[in-house]
Order: C-alpha cells, then structure tokens, then sequence
C-alpha cells in the first residue's frame, strides 16, 4: 500500500475497474430481466434514520462542513452505510408516485466505518433488488429474491456461492420458548458464532440470563444444517414449542421446496444466521463464496415488514437481495483469481507513420469506432516495434496500418501470432472474443 493510500477506500486498476464494471453489467442484467427497475438515492440521510435501524451508530460516517458552525444543519446529516435504509425511506417519500409492489434495484458505493481488513472496506459497492408492497408481502417473494440472488451470482466468473438462508420468525418463537422476550441480544449473540466459537457464544448467552439449559439448545439450534425438510424436522425434534416458531418453520418449508430446482448446494438452510440489523423480520440469507468462507458473506438479504412505513400507518413490508461487489472483488483481485484479457477497452491500435498522416490514422480509428469496433491511435510516429511494444503492453491484440502514399492497402496484423493481411476497413471485423474485454477466472 502506497504513502497516499487511505484503509478501507479502494482504488482499482483500470484492468480491475473494467472487470468491475462488467459485473455491474451482469447483475444489471440479470435484475431487469426480473422485472426490477432503477433507482438511485441520495448519499446522505438523517442521522435519526440510520441509527434507528440497527447497531451501527459507531459506523456511521457524519457529514460536516469544514467550516461549519456548530449549528450548521450539516451535522444531523450522515453517509448511508447500506441502501435498504435509503431505499425504504424513499418509498415513504414518494409513495403516491410509486406503482406497487415496487421492484428496483439499486446499484451505489456505500460507507461504514468500521474496521478496515481483507474484503471489508469503509467504501464499496453495493448492488442491491428489493420489492415492498403495500400492506401483504406474500411468501412467494421468499423464493423469488432468494432464487434471483442465486441465480446472479452464479453469472459472474466466480467460485461458486451458497446461499444460505434462515428465518427470523424461527430465531425469535425459539428464544422466546426458552424465556428471552427480548430476543435481539440473543440473536446478535448467536450471529458471532463463526467468529467467536461455541463456547463463547455460550459464555454470552449466560450472561444475558439464559440458563445453561437454554443457551446449549441456542447453540443446538444454530448448528441444524440442510437442504430439505429435514431441517424442519431436526429444529421440531429440539422439543421447543411457540407460534411465531411454528409460522417460520412453515414459510422455510416452502422455500426449500421451491428452490429444489436449484443446482445442489445453491439454497441450503443454516439456522446459525441471524443477521445483525434490527429491521429483518422473516426470511434472512447470506452467501458464502466457496474457497473464500472465512473472508464472511459475500451477499446477503431478507424480509423487512416495518422499515419501509417510516412511522406512518400504513404498513409497506419488503424484501431485498444485496451482492456486496467491493468485497468479491477485493479477495479475487488479491490472489489474481480475476483476470482482464487487456488493460484497455481497444480492440486496435492504429499505427501512426508521420505526423502529415495523422489525420487518415484518425480517419481509420473512427471508421472502426463508427462499426463498434474500439480503437485508438499511437500518440508519436515511433517505430513500428516501439508503437507495437505499447500495444503489447496493453494487451491490444491487433494493430492497423492505413493507407499511405507508400501502402495503397490498409492492412492489419495481429500482434500475438504475426500474422499481417490487407484488409478491408469497411468489412473487417475481429473475432467476438477479442471485441470487448473478456473476464476469467485466474488459478
């Protein structure tokens, strides 16, 4: 990291942006086939509004002026630190344009101030679908946003991700069983499970009053994995007894029924995620990258009945898919497990002979361009191996030699076989592959 470099703000390669920008093409892709249309809100929010939703206050970065007063307006102003909170506040506000449900998506950087390490920065992108209704969210939306979640991810060149997902209803009827009416210490307790291990989730539980009874079937209960029903029956099997459980153990029912046409291993249920904000209340799900587990999740989500109506009376449940791009890439960048075919969007660099020739060189170039063929011109008439040692330095894989009053033919040679031919520039096309950038998995 350079002298300049601040922790946790990314800075990519123009190789690395443009591989970034191609899964932003794909994930785009992939939410408007789904009917999901785009929104972009503003970056700051009402510090009031973010530190309502969750235990993130110490994250939150404040906005302020440099010369501000202390009673600049400023100050009760904060950078939102995801996009849910953004987004449901933007429904309240403009709820009688709006055409329910509301599908979008939502693809902006995002800030959290916390700890800078390997694939968890205080900048990143986040790209993110969510539909809210007004009054009923049917149970269906489950499996949708948890099958297009699968399915984009699974179109961009990485290792493969399981989704794992949970029910809050299940959480919630289970540690009420056991006594704890207010459930959400106990649930962010069992959310540090991969973190912090068994015993300690066990140590903590105890001292929130737990009994060492409760705090081992907590634990029993994180641990219950699958993808069938089985799970169902293995969480009955604890002997726990509630309404608010039974509800969640029926809606993970449907879900991992409906997923059953998923690739093996796409959608698995892992009752040990809990998901730390306190705005989800039903279906919850994070992905795990396969290779890459302990560098945590790598997308995640769920239902939200209440976050949406912002204090008003009418209720606008929702539910959100989010792929946390910053991350996925940060971790493959590092071990080169992503590679560009070239460090530039030109397909062909137009060879300058002499300065009087430049204006048929940018003739050339733009009659390529014209065609949706990406090209450039050398900036210097050099020798043809020196303006070819640039091309190769960029991975340009061809390189075009117009007409002249010494060349009565263009021709073209592609630098990574020499082979050189008279072309035709008004006919000529490359090979798909070489068109655009391509994206590969590295070893």
């Amino acid at each position: 990291m350079g002298k300049d470099s601040i922790k946790g703000f990314p800075e990519w390669l123009p190789e690395q942006r443009m591989v970034e920008l191609r899964f932003l093409d794909t994930i785009r892709r992939h939410f408007e086939l789904a009917g999901f249309a785009p929104i972009e809100t503003r970056s700051v929010e009402p510090l009031d509004v973010l530190m309502a939703k969750g235990e993130t206050d110490k994250e939150i970065y404040v906005l302020r002026r440099l010369h501000a007063t202390d009673k600049d307006e400023d100050a009760s102003l904060g950078l939102h630190f995801d996009l849910t909170v953004p987004f449901a506040r933007y429904v309240s506000q403009n709820r009688g344009q709006l055409v329910f449900p509301m599908r979008r998506y939502q693809m902006q950087k995002a800030w959290r101030g916390e700890r800078p390490q390997e694939g968890r920065y205080r900048e990143f992108y986040q790209c993110d679908a969510d539909v809210i209704a007004e009054n009923e969210l049917g149970v269906h939306y489950d499996v949708e946003m948890t099958v297009l979640l699968a399915e984009t991810v699974a179109a961009l060149p990485v290792p493969p991700v399981t989704v794992r997902v949970n029910n809050r209803k299940i959480l919630e009827g289970f540690y009420r069983s056991l006594g704890a009416q207010d459930f959400g210490p106990v649930l962010r307790v069992v959310d540090k499970l991969a973190k912090i291990g068994a015993d300690a989730v066990r140590e903590q539980l105890i001292a929130l009053g737990l009994s060492s009874a409760a705090a081992d079937q907590c634990l029993k209960l994180a641990h219950v994995k699958g993808d069938d029903r089985g799970v169902v029956d293995a969480v009955r099997a604890l002997g726990e007894k509630h309404e608010v459980l039974e509800q969640g153990l029926d809606e993970l029912s449907i879900l991992l029924d409906a997923t059953r046409s998923l690739p093996r291993g796409a959608v698995v249920a892992d009752l040990g995620i809990a998901r730390g904000l306190d705005y989800y209340t039903g279906i919850i799900f994070e992905g795990l990258m396969q290779g890459h587990e302990e560098g945590g999740s790598v997308c995640s989500g769920g239902r939200y009945d209440n976050l949406a109506s912002m204090g008003s009376k009418q209720k606008l449940p929702g539910i959100g898919a989010s792929i946390g791009l910053s991350r996925i890439l940060g971790r493959l960048f590092k071990r080169n497990q992503l590679i560009a075919s070239r460090k530039t969007p030109s397909c062909v660099l137009v060879m300058l002979d002499s300065d009087e020739t430049r204006v048929a060189a940018f003739a050339a170039a733009r009659a390529l361009r014209a065609r949706g063929i990406a090209a450039e011109v050398h900036d210097r008439a050099l020798k043809y191996g020196k303006q070819m040692e640039y091309a190769q330095k960029k991975g340009i894989p061809f390189v075009w030699f117009p007409v002249t009053a010494e060349r009565t033919q263009a021709e073209l040679k592609d630098i990574r076989v020499g082979v050189q031919s008279s072309v035709d520039i008004a006919t000529w096309n490359p090979p798909p592959e070489d068109l655009t950038v391509q994206v590969s998995r590295g070893p």
